[in-house]
């Protein structure tokens, strides 16, 4: 309780809520972060539901990479609590309120939770950013990428970038920022003068692929090399995509995981973009069947997520009653964290049995590219 009035009594503080009288009323969760504090987060699937999506597009990754060919100098900035940076439209104010033992509040900036925050957020940047898009800024989501071909430039573009934040108002968390890197990782990928290329640490498992043992071990590479894999060494490690059409929409997520680890595959129109796997973590060996699966669906939302934010997609998982977790009232502390960022995308969930799961299951630890 003691945690739930101070993080409240920082938000009236800061003039990011105020008392509600609104018939809404969605409820509060507590998530524990890495360093054993607790954030106070919004339930707001309900709202969610009657939420008309926001369809702002997305660039193509494949776009921005052919942006960076002969940049040698980076900087990285990210801004603090983005969301909260941007008002509310007045009329909307009373959607945002929840209920709380000390009373009932509703936001005044965007808060966490809202399924069109990301897309809101996006838009919010780039309108900002336009005089220096495709010149030497990228923005993704909440990634802002200075890029120059020199140290001049690079300090005239990092000038102009900390001037127009200033002037808009947008405030960088200092300790998350990056500045004056000569090789960068970005969205999945390392950038340097010498071009751009996977990162080195997600081709690792691929060189460690074992060689199947077992009748099961068999099926699961038959499944996955089937899937669109003609030769692992020299495709594999050498290619930045798998494949990729230009289209945004059309996506779909096979994931699963076992006792080993996690595993999960992207394709569009049933080619394959992307696979991805890693081993389960020490305190992840002792979850229950029912959260593996389900911090399957959310690693694969993850490590694909500048391909899945902002557009339809459909997951397929082996646990039945995966279909339902948005509507489950009864969730742990793990559980409503990671529901609270399955609100960020527009995906649906659906059952598909373990037998016709293969190209998904790990062990094969690929790393999505």
């Amino acid at each position: 309780m003691q945690e739930l009035s101070g993080q409240l009594q920082e938000l009236l503080d800061k003039g990011f809520i105020r008392p509600s009288f609104s018939p809404w009323g969605a409820p509060i969760l507590f998530v524990k972060k890495k360093d054993g504090s607790f954030r106070m987060c919004i339930d707001y699937r309900e709202l969610n539901k009657l939420t008309i999506n926001n369809r702002y597009p997305l660039p193509r990754i494949d776009d921005l990479f052919d942006q960076l060919q002969g940049a040698t100098y980076f900087s990285k900035i990210d801004l603090r609590s983005g969301y909260h940076q941007l008002r509310i439209h007045d009329d909307d104010v009373p959607k945002t309120a929840f209920r709380t033992r000390y009373g009932h509040y509703e936001f005044l900036v965007m808060p966490f939770g809202l399924t069109n925050a990301p897309a809101v957020f996006m838009d919010l940047m780039n309108r900002v950013c336009r005089p220096y898009l495709d010149k030497f800024v990228i923005v993704f989501i909440d990634d802002i990428l200075i890029y120059s071909r020199n140290q001049q430039e690079h300090a005239q573009h990092l000038k102009l970038i900390l001037e127009l934040l200033a002037h808009e108002k947008l405030y960088a968390k200092f300790s998350k920022c990056e500045f004056w890197l000569r090789e960068v990782q970005f969205l999945g990928h390392v950038v340097n003068e010498n071009g751009i290329q996977v990162d080195p640490n997600k081709i690792q498992p691929v060189k460690q692929w074992e060689t199947p043992r077992t009748p099961t071990e068999i099926r699961q590479f038959l499944g996955l090399a089937g899937r669109g894999i003609p030769t692992v060494e020299t495709q594999t490690l050498q290619r930045t995509y798998l494949g990729i059409t230009g289209r945004t929409d059309n996506f779909t997520v096979y994931c699963d995981a076992s006792r080993q680890g996690l595993g999960c595959v992207l394709m569009q129109n049933d080619k394959v973009i992307a696979y991805a796997s890693r081993q389960l973590k020490v305190h992840e060996k002792n979850y229950t069947t029912h959260d593996l699966e389900l911090g399957a669906v959310v690693f694969a939302l993850k490590i694909c997520r500048h391909y899945l934010y902002g557009t339809k997609c459909v997951v397929y998982t082996d646990h039945k009653s995966l279909q339902h977790i948005l509507d489950q009232k009864m969730l742990n502390m793990r559980q409503r964290r990671w529901v609270e960022l399955l609100n960020d995308y527009d995906c649906e969930i659906r059952y598909h049995s373990g037998k016709a799961n293969v190209v998904a299951k790990p062990p094969p630890l690929v790393t999505c590219l």
